[in-house]
Order: C-alpha cells, then sequence, then structure tokens
C-alpha cells in the first residue's frame, strides 16, 4: 500500500508519501533498490525527515529533542515525558516568557529612542523590576524540576557496593533475572563496572555492581576499586550490601548519595544494624526490597504531566536567561536606574537570546548536527 500525504501539513510541509510493505529484510531491501535506481533518489541521512520538519518550521528544536527522547523511550514514565515535551510542553512556556521578555524590552527602547517625545512619559523602574522578578522566579520554578526530569530520561541510578563476596553480583543477578554477572565463591570476582537497566514502578532504574571494597595489593582489583569510588559518587541512591560471612566494618564512602544498608545471605544470618534482608539462595526479602526501592524512586522522580527540563543544554540556557534578568534587576534596584538602561537593555536582550537559542531559532548549527546524527535512517 502507498500513502500520498500532501503539504504543508505533512510531517516536514513538504509532499511525502509511504510505502506499507510485508516485514521481510529481503522485500525491503528489493524495493529500495529499484526506488533508489531512479535519478535524484537516493537513501535519507540519518533524521533528515526530522531535520527538515525543524527546517520548515513545523518543529521547534525542544519537540524534536522531545522525539528523538520519545524513540528512545522505554518505561511509560519517558514516554509520557517526551510525549510532552515533542507536543510542546516546554516550548510553549519558554515562548510565553520570551514574549513577557520581549514586551518589556520594548518599554525601555521606547524610553531610550522617545524620551523627548510627549507621548512617552517616565517608567516606574519598580515596578519594572518586579516583572523582571516574576519571570526570573517563573524560570527558577522550572529549572528545580531539572534533576527529576534527568531522573526520567536517564534512569535512576543505584550503584551496589561493599565488601568483597557480600554477594553484591548475585542480587544484580537476581534483580536482572539473568546470569549477568559472573559469581564464584572467590573474593573479588568482580572487577569492571557492570550496568543493568531495569522498569521498577514505570521508572527506568540503572544498576551498576562494582568491586568489592577493601585493601588489596592486586594492580587489576586496585583498579576496579578505583572505577567502583568513582561511580559511586554519581548515584542517586547506593545499596551496601553485607553479610554475616564476609567483613562488616568496611569503611562506607564519602558520597552525596542515600544509602540502604542490605544484609545478603539472610539464611546464614543477619548482620545488625541493616534495613533490609535478602537471600538470593531462598528469594526471602526481595519483594519487600523492589518495593522498598520503588518507594525510593516515586519519590526522588515525579509525574511526567507538566513542564519538565530533561537536558543539560535546557538548563544552561535558563540559567544563563535568570542570570541575566538578573542583572538587569540590580542595575535598576540601584536607585537611579536611568544612566544605566543601555546596560539593563543589553541584559535583557541576551535574555531573549538564550530564549532563542533554546528553541534553536539562533546559533544552533553544531547542535543539530549533534543531535540529527543520532536518529535512525530517514527518521
Amino acid at each position: 500500500m502507498t500513502v500520498f500525504m500532501p503539504g504543508p501539513n505533512s510531517f516536514t510541509g513538504e509532499d511525502c508519501a509511504e510505502f506499507h510493505l510485508h516485514g521481510s529484510p529481503a522485500i525491503v531491501r528489493e524495493v529500495i533498490a529499484m526506488l533508489t535506481r531512479h535519478p535524484g533518489v537516493r537513501l535519507a541521512l540519518p533524521g533528515e525527515f526530522s531535520r527538515r520538519a525543524f527546517e520548515a518550521g513545523k518543529l521547534d528544536l525542544t519537540q524534536v529533542e522531545g522525539l528523538s527522547d520519545l524513540i528512545l523511550s522505554e518505561t511509560e514514565t519517558q514516554r509520557k515525558q517526551a510525549l510532552n515535551r515533542l507536543k510542546g510542553g516546554l516550548s510553549n512556556q519558554v515562548s510565553k516568557w520570551r514574549d513577557k521578555i520581549v514586551s518589556l524590552l520594548a518599554e525601555i527602547e521606547a524610553h531610550l529612542d522617545f524620551s523627548d517625545e510627549g507621548d512617552v512619559g517616565g517608567n516606574d523602574w519598580l515596578e519594572f523590576s518586579e516583572k523582571l522578578r516574576d519571570i526570573q522566579k517563573d524560570i527558577e520554578h522550572v529549572l528545580s524540576g531539572y534533576d527529576r526530569g534527568q531522573i526520567i530520561r536517564e534512569g535512576f541510578r543505584i550503584g551496589l557496593a561493599g565488601p568483597p563476596n557480600a554477594g553484591k553480583s548475585s542480587i544484580l543477578n537476581y534483580l536482572a533475572g539473568s546470569d549477568i554477572a559472573i559469581v564464584t565463591p572467590e573474593a573479588g570476582t568482580t572487577r569492571d563496572i557492570k550496568e543493568v537497566s531495569i522498569e521498577i514502578g514505570g521508572q527506568l532504574v540503572v544498576f551498576f555492581d562494582s568491586a568489592g571494597l577493601r585493601a588489596t595489593e592486586n594492580p587489576v582489583e586496585a583498579e576496579g576499586i578505583r572505577r567502583a569510588l568513582a561511580m559511586l559518587r554519581r548515584m542517586d541512591l547506593i545499596l551496601w550490601v553485607t553479610s554475616v560471612d564476609t567483613e562488616t566494618d568496611t569503611t562506607i564512602p564519602g558520597t552525596d548519595a542515600e544509602i540502604l544498608h542490605l544484609c545478603n545471605k539472610s539464611d546464614l544470618g543477619v548482620v545488625e544494624n541493616c534495613t533490609l534482608a535478602v537471600s538470593c539462595k531462598s528469594e526471602d526479602g526481595f519483594p519487600q526490597l523492589l518495593k522498598e526501592l520503588e518507594t525510593r524512586v516515586s519519590l526522588t522522580s515525579t509525574s511526567s504531566e507538566g513542564v519538565l527540563i530533561s537536558h543539560l543544554r535546557d538548563k544552561e540556557s535558563l540559567e544563563q536567561a535568570t542570570s541575566l534578568l538578573k542583572q538587569a534587576r540590580i542595575l535598576l534596584d540601584s536607585g537611579d536606574p536611568e544612566p544605566q538602561l543601555e546596560l539593563v537593555a543589553e541584559s535583557i536582550l541576551r535574555a531573549t537570546h538564550q530564549m532563542q537559542r533554546l528553541l534553536g531559532l539562533v546559533d544552533c548549527e553544531d547542535v543539530l548536527d549533534q543531535l540529527f546524527s543520532g536518529f535512525c535512517i530517514g527518521k
């Protein structure tokens, strides 16, 4: 079946046609070969259709990023957050801020250029500063959701750490439902970082297994321990795993992450002062562990409804915009802002440029090249 979609209402804004084929790779290859024999017909570049949609004004840059996130989404919360971005949740809010800022900029420009005209009176600069403050507070409120948005997009990170042979790899294998990590009675088996993604409560959770922490003369194991310590500094939660048949006085490394004390091998006995106890042999305690992890993940993340920023580019642009608005307010609140109004106007103008850059209206060629190169061919 062939479907014709005339512009400008197609995805790219151009006349488009789609071929609906049987799923056989041989059929698809032959149809592509037949089509590309015609003069002027070629395979699309990675992300070319999305780029054409962007260049035609069908999508702005944040919406294109939302489409990319949607294609890569693995969980329901990721899907909802990406769909919100694709539908313009963030770009609509940014456009509203930009319109308000441009309106205020026009007031200053009118005062600077036409102050000698009779119909351009004086301004209440304190009230003007309050309007900037309100916009700044709105942006800062959205910025406060960055960590939650990033966790939804990239996953809640949980590190498995503790002394050697406490059963960290066995716990990882149980949670993953497969023998991902090598498990032996010999202490220090795990040398490198193993990463496993699991969905818990609709949220993507990424577990990191690491080398057991202890003093060692083995250079390979020492390198594994160094990597483990570096990994733990990036976690949102650490499962500190101990057992009655291993060292229990191992020092917990310094970290800002929450620590959940987990006793493994509960069939052999339970270590004091642990929060939860599990046994990979009898499978006891794992339902309680999963429930506890789901609670902690849900408290850290949030509903994907509403506007959430989840890309570093969002954070950097909005932080610079708020900094520029703050500079403008400091000048306005200085007592006699009249001599400094040109500097105020410049700060506000630069804040609008940050909004435009976020939407992809200016200075975004490098961002475009990097973004579309990550799309699948054609999409």
